[in-house]
């Protein structure tokens, strides 16, 4: 699963000022001061903001050492920025004002509250944010260089999720999953080093760990999201299960093994996330002779949203040092959009595609330049990913392919075989998501705990997959957000329900029409309602307002119960 870089730099900045105390600014002209923090706030951080969007895309796509050092570097000038005391202060004191209601513009209002979480997170000490800068991008970097060895041969992440896709020797799959866990044992120091200095800086800000600082920084309530989590667990479990079921018994018919037998390395990818390819037709063959990038270009032009020039401005093939993942990064906020990715002629190359795409429509391409600075931007990490999903699921439908123009052999069997896996996608992506929510904040709670063993006891509780015997690898740390992505994952699960629901009112409301027979290809009108309902308020909204405005309803799981149900 790739991720937006945006919502992992926390953009900000400041100038030294005098401090208001909030009685002062009271008394004062709260809006002429919010407008003159803002303009100080943009003029400051756009060029930095810039300059740090510049050098991680450098440093993703050489992994040189001097790269990565510059990267590194443009972050401290931003946390530097934004840990001015005095700036904070004046912001803290407009967020009273704003609280009490003397900020009679809604949209300053919602830009004052912005720039208070922003700069609330760099209020520590400024070596502890430098120690946490250096930590993270060495763990990055460590990713970024990492390959999979097996008897002496390295091994690209295609190589891996192939052999794991393909091979039916079981002892090979072992070798190679183990392989590309190696990443884990690799960083695992530094990520608990980093994790130390994450709760430092949480406890610092008066919270009890990094985890819950950071759902504060995203606006989100913690009790209100195991809530959530809770409810589709009880939703999913059935269905899953019996899902997992048929998976599990014509995986072992497969690679004749029994189903007592099956271990990790048996499921489709490292980490038992996507729906493994178990059925006679493959999804995969119409896209080995598909021009992936051409399907884009077509589908998203057809629709009314064009990605030509991200496309020109983006690095999209296999190289020695690149970031093997895949992301969407908005540069300036002024239509610089790029996408790193790995493309490899298959159909989850083309999922990955339309996914990162669709975070690109969704940006400063789309969010119109007359929206404020801070507030142009996506509304928060899960209606992008939302997007992003909402798109994603096409790579799977025989009808889309076809609409499309690529002939699909074996027509019914590939239609049924598509159907259950796009099915099973969305049940195994939610169980999975249980995994990387609860570990994540189980960890920052208590990180001296035997983390591998909290790690697998959450494997096999919703994910029902078993640990391999004696195992005692640091497993957890090979997934790249637990490290560089921290307190994120739970937001790709909102993503999915965010998708359904804007699909099934995109569905209602445009085409009158039942939500699994509407393919988007060559509609311009799903463009311009995307447009008007999802990405032209950009973050004036907050992700609770934007999901009523577009769908007319609260982010509820009852849109994604009907796309997996059957």
């Amino acid at each position: 699963m790739s991720f937006d870089r945006r919502q992992f730099l926390i953009a900000g900045g400041a100038t030294v000022a005098a401090s208001l105390t909030p009685d002062a600014l009271l008394g004062a002209d709260p809006n002429g001061e919010a407008a003159a923090v803002i303009k100080e706030h943009v003029e400051k951080l756009h060029p930095l903001e810039v300059a740090s969007g510049i050098a991680w895309w450098n440093a993703n796509i050489t992994g040189k050492d001097e790269d990565f050092k510059k990267k590194e570097e443009a972050q401290n000038k931003i946390d530097a920025a934004l840990s001015d005391k005095k700036m904070f202060d004046r912001v803290k004191a407009l967020k009273s004002a704003a609280d009490a209601g003397t900020l009679k513009d809604p949209a300053v209002a919602r830009q004052v509250r912005l720039l208070h979480l922003q700069y609330l997170e760099k209020q520590v000490a400024p070596d502890l944010l430098k120690k946490i800068t250096a930590k993270a991008n060495a763990v990055e970097q460590g990713f970024n260089v990492y390959r999979a060895k097996v008897d002496g041969q390295e091994l690209a992440d295609s190589k891996v999720r192939n052999t794991l896709k393909e091979s039916k020797d079981s002892a090979l799959r072992q070798k190679v999953w183990e392989a590309s866990k190696g990443v884990g044992a690799a960083v695992a120091a530094d990520l608990a080093e980093l994790v130390g200095y994450r709760n430092e800086a949480a406890k610092q800000l008066g919270f009890k760990n990094f985890h819950e600082l950071q759902l504060t920084l995203n606006e989100q309530d913690g009790a209100e999201l195991i809530k959530l989590f809770d409810d589709l667990d009880t939703l999913t479990k059935g269905p899953f299960t019996k899902a997992k079921a048929d998976i599990d018994a014509r995986l072992a018919k497969k690679l004749d093994v029994k189903v007592t037998d099956l271990m990790p390395w048996h499921y489709h990818d490292p980490f038992f996330q996507e729906a493994p390819a178990v059925y006679e037709a493959s999804i995969d063959e119409p896209y080995t002779k598909a021009d992936i990038l051409k399907l884009c270009s077509t589908f998203y032009t057809g629709i009314g949203l064009p990605i030509d020039d991200v496309i020109a401005r983006s690095d999209l093939t296999e190289k020695p040092g690149k970031s093997p993942h895949a992301f969407c990064t908005d540069i300036d906020r002024e239509g610089d959009v790029r996408v790193l990715a790995n493309i490899v002629p298959n159909e989850y190359w083309m999922g990955t595609m339309l996914h990162e795409l669709g975070h690109a429509v969704y940006s400063s391409k789309n969010i119109p330049q007359k929206v404020p600075y801070l507030l142009r931007g996506e509304a928060h990490i899960l209606t992008t990913e939302g997007v992003a999903m909402q798109f994603e699921r096409f790579s799977k439908s025989r009808p889309w392919l076809e609409k499309m123009g690529v002939t699909v052999a074996g027509g019914a069997a590939f239609d049924e075989a598509a159907r259950t896996i796009q099915r099973n996608q969305l049940l195994i992506f939610s169980r999975w998501c249980q995994v990387m929510l609860r570990f994540e904040k189980a960890m920052y709670e208590n990180p001296a705990q035997d983390l591998n063993k909290l790690w697998w006891d959450l494997v096999e509780q919703y994910q029902q997959v078993k640990k391999p015997k004696d195992r005692n690898a640091p497993d957890y740390a090979s997934k790249i957000h637990i490290c560089s992505a921290p307190v994120y994952y739970h937001n790709y699960m909102m993503g999915q329900l965010f998708a359904s629901q804007v699909h099934h009112a995109l569905s209602r409301e445009v085409f009158g029409a039942d939500p699994k027979a509407v393919l988007y290809v060559g509609e311009k009108k799903v463009g311009a309602f995307m447009k008007e309902k999802v990405f032209e308020p950009g973050r004036s909204k907050t992700w609770k307002e934007l999901t009523k405005f577009a769908t007319g309803e609260e982010l509820n799981p009852k849109a994604f119960a009907k796309d997996f149900e059957g």
